[in-house]
């Protein structure tokens, strides 16, 4: 018997956000722990340098690569954090953040931290995500 992941959420501020300050899933299945995905090509080249949108863009366009070819989807998200060199930016494009996780019906939990750099300096933000599959 499989249990879909529930979400955990004292308050309703987060709501809007697209995030859940918990996610509760069973202790069968597979887990998936997924590196960091940044705004990189094929060849791991940094792509829009500046540009904060297009990045996360990027990085999620990333993500679900990734996630497809370990066998999973978007809506087997149940953490991501963030990590950005440039938080007002960041919260700027937030909407991206929202309209990719409202797109795969998914309010995981995470964290965003603002840090000092990242791998490469062009890139403005990294996501890194748990995914978990229900046996």
């Amino acid at each position: 018997m499989s249990h879909a992941p529930r979400a955990i959420n004292p308050w309703q501020w987060q709501d809007p956000l697209s995030f859940s300050q918990a996610v509760e899933t069973a202790a069968s299945g597979q887990v998936l722990y997924c590196s960091g995905q940044t705004s990189v090509d094929a060849d791991g080249l940094p792509l829009h340098p500046g540009n904060m949108r297009a990045q996360l863009e990027q990085a999620f366009a990333n993500l679900r690569v990734l996630l497809a070819q370990s066998g999973y989807g978007p809506g087997d998200l149940v953490r991501l954090n963030y990590y950005t060199t440039d938080m007002a930016t960041f919260n700027a494009a937030y909407d991206v953040v929202t309209r990719e996780l409202q797109a795969c019906a998914v309010k995981p939990s995470g964290t965003l931290l603002a840090v000092a750099g990242l791998a490469h300096p062009a890139l403005l933000v990294e996501i890194e995500a748990t995914a978990v599959r229900q046996a």
